[in-house]
Formats: structure tokens, C-alpha cells, sequence
């Protein structure tokens, strides 16, 4: 089988995007779609988005983790969605897109980048404090949509993302399902630099929305932040996470930020070298 497929990035987080509106991609195959995502055999992102027919929105976005396992949500993913869904006309510039776990999520495009309104955070518990090493780790957890544990650190540059954030990630406290790991360096005024350890990735991330958005509701809710605020990815490109402050919460979040088309190929599934176990 052969699929047409653009590739895309938003602030630095790359992503394959197919148009599934005819429901004929495989994406069930999770093993297919982790060698689709393979940087050395495949194509190569952090994730693969599928535009798909929906009864209750513009288009339903479906999200495939580089392991071809299926996320709830993708805050930079949503923003390259709804850009490509324009670009094939499955949508307006002011669009709705239904996702598999966090309902429907609005978009709007502009010369300026696309926004994307943010599902409602939940489940916050602040000041944990973990052990790895015998070193004491604090952060703040909180879902964005994905569960995100959020840790500040005096300098961004000098943390081992991929070894700490492994650790952390795989913390009993978090079983069954893990969470993603932020690394955050807090800059007044309501300004940060972050970095990412994603799970289904399973090593740092070029950028990350629903981590943009997760640093933000901490600096704000702990640290005297006030919303909007700038999150520098470690491409180098500004993610802003506005909203309002309400019953000392945020609430009603969005993320907006560039997005670029890179470019567009079509390839044989049937030609993948697909994972297995090692003789």
C-alpha cells in the first residue's frame, strides 16, 4: 500500500501527517507505524497524525506516538493538524477537530502561527518529592491532557534529559501509564525555557505543547507567573501559552506558535522494515 504523506514540524517538533479521511491507513498496526516513524528506516517524527472523517467536528485528528501506540492528545500536533487540514481543505481557518480522548478542540490559523484551545488541566498534585539515586527530585504534576511532571532547574542546558527524564518517567508513583518529564528554567517576566522527555518517544523531544502549557500553569499557580507566557523551545522557537486566571487556577488555556510545512513524499508500506524480536 502506498500513502501520500506531508511532513511537518511545529516550534521544532517534527510529525508526519497523512489524509485518512477514506479510512484505508493501518493505523492499528502499531508495528507498521513505529517503522513508518523511524528516523533510520523510515520517515522519521515523533509522531503521526492522521486527518480522519468526523460527524461532529471539521475532521477527527488522530495521533500515532513514534512505538505506533495512540496518545490522547498533542498540543503541537493539533497546531500541524489543523494547518494541514486547511491545506486539503477538510477545514476553514477557524476550525473544530474531535480527538479520541480530550473531545473537540478548537483552532484558529493566522499569518502569525496557529492557536489551539487546550482541554481544561486536571489532576494536579504540587510539591512531590522523588527519589532517584539517592537524589531528592521535586515537581509539580498536572495533566494538559497528557500527564506531564514538571521539574525547575537553575540551568536548562547542564540537565541529561534522556537519563533523568527515563527515570522519572518510569517512577512507580506514575504506573501504569507513565508521564512525560519537564525540565523547566523560570525567567521573569513570564518568560521559561524548557525541554522534554516524551513518553512513546522515550528520549527528548524537539518541543512539546501540552509541556508548554503544563510549565506555564505551574509558573502561574506557584511561582507568581502571570498568563501569557513565553516558553522557548530547545529549537529556539517561542511557544505562548495564554488564558485566564480564575479561583487561583488557569483555565480556558491555549497554545499558539509557528508551524511550517518541511515537505511532501508518498511511500510503499509494504517495503518497511518492520520491528522484531533480535535472534
Amino acid at each position: 500500500m502506498k500513502i501520500n504523506f506531508t511532513k511537518m514540524h511545529g516550534a521544532g517538533n517534527d510529525f508526519i501527517l497523512v489524509d485518512d479521511r477514506k479510512g484505508d491507513v493501518p493505523w492499528e498496526d502499531y508495528l507498521m507505524m513505529a517503522a513508518l516513524a523511524s528516523r533510520r528506516t523510515g520517515i522519521g517524527c515523533e509522531g503521526i497524525i492522521l486527518i480522519q472523517k468526523s460527524d461532529k467536528a471539521d475532521f477527527q485528528m488522530r495521533f500515532l506516538n513514534p512505538d505506533g501506540t495512540e496518545a490522547a492528545l498533542c498540543g503541537n500536533g493539533s497546531r500541524c493538524a489543523a494547518a494541514f487540514a486547511n491545506s486539503i481543505g477538510a477545514a476553514g481557518k477557524d476550525l473544530t477537530m474531535e480527538t479520541i480522548c480530550c473531545g473537540l478542540v478548537g483552532a484558529q490559523i493566522s499569518d502569525t502561527g496557529v492557536c489551539v484551545w487546550m482541554p481544561e488541566p486536571s489532576h494536579r498534585e504540587y510539591g512531590l518529592e522523588l527519589n532517584v539515586d539517592g537524589n531528592l527530585i521535586r515537581g509539580d504534576f498536572i495533566n494538559t491532557g497528557v500527564p506531564h511532571l514538571v521539574v525547575q532547574v537553575p540551568n536548562i542546558n547542564a540537565v541529561d534529559v534522556d537519563s533523568l527524564g527515563r527515570a522519572l518517567r518510569l517512577y512507580p508513583v506514575f504506573e501504569p501509564d507513565g508521564a512525560n518529564i519537564d525540565f523547566v528554567n523560570l525567567r521573569a517576566p513570564s518568560r521559561m525555557a524548557m525541554r522534554t522527555y516524551e513518553r512513546g518517544v522515550e528520549e527528548e523531544s524537539g518541543a512539546c505543547g501540552t509541556g508548554a502549557v503544563a510549565c506555564a500553569i505551574v509558573a502561574v499557580e506557584t511561582a507568581g507567573f502571570t498568563l501569557p507566557v513565553k516558553v522557548k523551545t530547545p529549537a529556539g522557537f517561542d511557544l505562548v501559552v495564554g488564558g485566564d486566571w480564575r479561583k487561583q487556577k488557569c483555565t480556558g488555556l491555549t497554545l499558539t506558535g509557528p508551524v511550517k510545512f518541511v515537505y511532501n513524499g508518498s511511500i510503499e508500506l509494504d517495503d518497511l522494515e518492520l520491528g522484531g524480536d533480535v535472534d
